[in-house]
This record gives C-alpha cells, structure tokens and sequence, in this order.
C-alpha cells in the first residue's frame, strides 16, 4: 500500500503539471504567434506548476522527498520559478514591451497584469531573503512568518492572475491546476501550523 499511494501521489503530481503545459502547448492561439512569445506563454504556465510543487515540497507531502532532502529541492525548484518568471517577462517585454511597462507600473487596463506583478514581486522578495537570511541574522521564527506570507501573496497573485487571464491554457486545466495551487499551499501552511509562531510572539 505505501508504494501504491506513493506511486499515485507522483502520478497525479505529474498529470496536475503536465496537462496543462500540453494543452497551453497545442492551443490554437500560438498557431500565428513567435517563437519568443511562446515561450514566455509556457514559462508562464510552468512558474504555475512550480508555485504547486513548493508547497507540496515544504510540508513533506511528496514520497521520497522528506527533509533535508525535500528542503533541498525546494530551494532548487524556488530557484527555478525565479528563473521561470525571468523568462515569462522577458519574452514578453521582448514582444510587447508598452504592455510591460503599464504592468510594472500597475497602470494596465487589463486586471490581471497587477495580480501577476504582486506575484512576481513576492517570488523575488522570498528569493533575495533566502539568499540572504543568514547574512541579515534573521531569526528562524522571523523567517517563517516572513516567508510563509511571501508565500500567500506568490500563490493568490498567481492564482487571479491565470484566472483573468483567457488565453492558452483551457479552462478546465487552468481551474483544476489554481484549484490544486490554492489547496497546497493552504494545507501547508495549515500543517506547518505558521501562526503559532505569532501567538509565541503576542504572549
């Protein structure tokens, strides 16, 4: 039983990441599109995936990848997202940098540029002070409530903004995937049981 529930968790794990991916792959809305748009559309889609596995990755949900080794991975797919984001802007200040411009700016008409920039900015900000946390001397109950709020801010932002957007990943997989985005990272976030560290603080 162990192995068929480990087997099952990392199937599902890889049908939640790679459906959607696919389907944004063969939407016909990239038919007439350039090569550097999309890849930025795909990066876009697989930060998202990323955003799922973080959590999965920080609480010990995934079989096989407990700490230390799990929180090793994570700082490694944490990098990757950073690196996923980097590539979804790029390529589409390279195709359209005005659009780019009004979203950093949070001056976009479209709703969604400024739930993707607060996203982009939370995933920076949780990077930068995890390669700095020790060189800050930020304490590990500081760096948790620190994180863990980063953390929110990176899954909802992600979350609206795929949402509001109608573009190339189909509505089913889109739902499905922020579905299991928002569930992870609530779970976690519940099972790591956070906001003890804040009661601690208040008493």
């Amino acid at each position: 039983m162990p192995l068929l529930r480990s087997i099952l968790i990392w199937a599902a794990l890889v049908c939640a990441v790679f459906v959607p991916l696919a389907v944004a792959a063969g939407s016909p809305l990239l038919e007439w599109r350039g090569d550097v748009y999309i890849a930025a559309g795909l990066a876009g889609v697989v930060a998202l995936s990323l955003v799922l596995v973080q959590p999965l990755l920080a609480a010990g949900y995934l079989p096989g990848l407990a700490a230390p080794k799990g929180r090793r991975v994570h700082r490694w797919i944490g990098a990757g997202l950073v690196v996923a984001i980097v590539v979804h802007v790029g390529g589409l200040w390279v195709t359209s940098p005005p659009d780019v411009i009004d979203a950093l700016l949070f001056t976009s008409p479209a709703p969604f540029s400024a739930w993707g920039v607060v996203a982009m900015w939370a995933a920076f900000a949780s990077a930068l002070v995890a390669m700095l946390r020790g060189r800050i001397g930020l304490r590990p109950r500081h760096w948790r409530v620190l994180h863990t709020g980063l953390v929110m801010l990176i899954a909802v932002g992600s979350v609206v903004h795929t949402l509001l957007i109608e573009g190339t990943m189909g509505p089913v997989s889109k739902l499905v995937l922020c579905l299991l985005v928002l569930a992870a990272t609530g779970m976690a976030i519940a099972d790591l049981r956070v906001w003890t560290l804040l009661r601690r603080r208040r008493t």
